[in-house]
């Protein structure tokens, strides 16, 4: 890893012009600025952010990844977050990835680089590997909704493959077969969700029928496309079940529109059990992901890091567990 002697050298400076230029010092002419953020820039190097903060114990800023903070869902988790920072009388700093590892470590350096000391991590771009070596490097960093057995200490995440395991398994309890509305997106949560999907069928000894299944956007459009798709190839089965609620509602709203009865007729079971899943309507059969419990745990356990490198939490407290919401949209 590059030192600041080695950014010195490539920018033909001093040490303490750089030390100066990273500090964010007036006095500094032009072409040094540009000399050393250059430098910087091809030797990859960063200022170990969260070192300097302890030391100088000015930080009170606490840093969040996620993918989309507009969605839902990642929503819930940061009112997690929030509010166990605000009781430590910390400030939120809030960067989205968008799933792409790019974007990722970019937003990961850039909130290093405002000193929080604590992080939260949502991180499907980012590699195994990418993710154990910023957890080597920052003290307070929580991986969440990941596993990654290497800093299995530092991942809080829930169980998905059981999860859609259960809520297939209780619509076979009452029906022949069940399509399954899937995401399109290359990550963990969508493979676990439809391998849980899979297994339930094959533990009924149920025939996978590849005609029922459609992977999408996971977003309410995508599923208003999704079960028109199916609808078109022939017969829907009697129950469907979606990778989240986002396409849930949008299967509700087609088969409002086609005045199929719900759940008399077609039975839909979605999976986060996001806010608006209660006031659907029907209201909405759904998997809990509980994401904002899960979320209040992962920013205490960073903060006890700080305070303490190995804190005593089981492998249990670390793996959530999905339990099923039974409302009105399903048969089971």
């Amino acid at each position: 890893m590059a030192t600041i002697k080695d950014v010195a050298r490539v920018a033909k400076v001093s040490v303490g012009t750089v030390s100066r230029v990273l500090n964010g010092s007036s006095k500094i002419s032009p072409e040094s600025y540009k000399a050393v953020h250059d430098a910087a820039r091809q030797l990859g190097y960063r200022r170990n952010a969260v070192a300097q903060a302890l030391v100088s114990k000015t930080s009170k800023m606490f840093g969040v990844l996620v993918s989309d903070v507009g969605v839902p869902f990642f929503g819930e988790m940061v009112k997690g977050i929030e509010e166990v920072a605000r009781q430590k009388g910390l400030h939120l700093l809030i960067c989205n990835g968008y799933h792409d590892a790019t974007e990722e470590k970019n937003m990961i350096e850039y909130l290093l680089s405002h000193r929080c000391q604590s992080l939260v991590v949502h991180s499907k771009g980012l590699s195994d590997e990418e993710l154990i070596q910023y957890s080597r490097e920052i003290p307070g960093m929580i991986v969440i909704n990941r596993y990654i057995d290497a800093i299995k200490e530092r991942c809080v995440f829930l169980n998905n493959h059981q999860g859609m395991h259960i809520a297939v398994s209780r619509l076979l309890d009452s029906h022949n077969g069940v399509a399954y509305i899937g995401s399109s997106e290359d990550i963990q949560d969508a493979t676990d969700r439809y391998l849980g999907y899979q297994k339930a069928l094959e533990d009924r000894s149920i025939e996978f029928n590849e005609q029922w299944v459609v992977h999408c956007e996971p977003v309410a459009e995508a599923g208003y496309k999704a079960i028109k798709q199916l609808a078109e190839q022939g017969e829907l089965p009697s129950s469907i079940v979606t990778y989240n609620d986002a396409l849930a509602s949008g299967v509700l709203d087609y088969l409002h529109g086609e005045g199929i009865k719900i759940p008399e007729q077609v039975s839909v079971v979605g999976f986060d059990d996001i806010e608006l899943a209660r006031y659907l309507y029907p209201k909405l059969t759904t998997v809990r992901y509980p994401i904002r419990e899960m979320a209040e745990f992962a920013a205490n356990l960073s903060i006890q890091l700080l305070e303490d490198a190995t804190p005593s939490v089981s492998d249990e407290e670390l793996e959530f567990v999905p339990k099923l919401i039974e409302r009105n949209s399903a048969v089971i």
